[in-house]
């Protein structure tokens, strides 16, 4: 299946709203079976957006995926693009 990068940054002063629902975010990234790897994007230690790399059949299953984040439920993010990308190096 091809790999597609979710590059998602939050809205301004989300931060609050980021970490009440970062455990049911972390359980979706580790109970859906599709991420390859994740992490935060970070400003002077504040975690602004993030970077999820999944492994799903097509750009629409990535863009289910994406919808159902709880911190896209939530509200969190301002902008999400998704990207089909290839791993070359790691």
């Amino acid at each position: 299946m091809p790999l597609f990068a979710l590059i998602c940054t939050d809205k301004p002063d989300h931060e609050p709203l980021r970490k009440s629902t970062r455990d049911a975010h972390l359980a979706y990234l580790n109970g859906t079976g599709s991420t390859v790897f994740a992490g935060p994007f970070l400003d002077n230690g504040t975690m602004t957006g993030s970077l999820v790399v999944i492994d799903v059949a097509d750009k629409a299953a990535a863009e289910s995926w994406a919808a159902n984040d709880p911190y896209a439920l939530a509200g969190l993010f301002a902008s999400v693009r998704i990207e089909e990308w290839k791993k070359v190096i790691g």
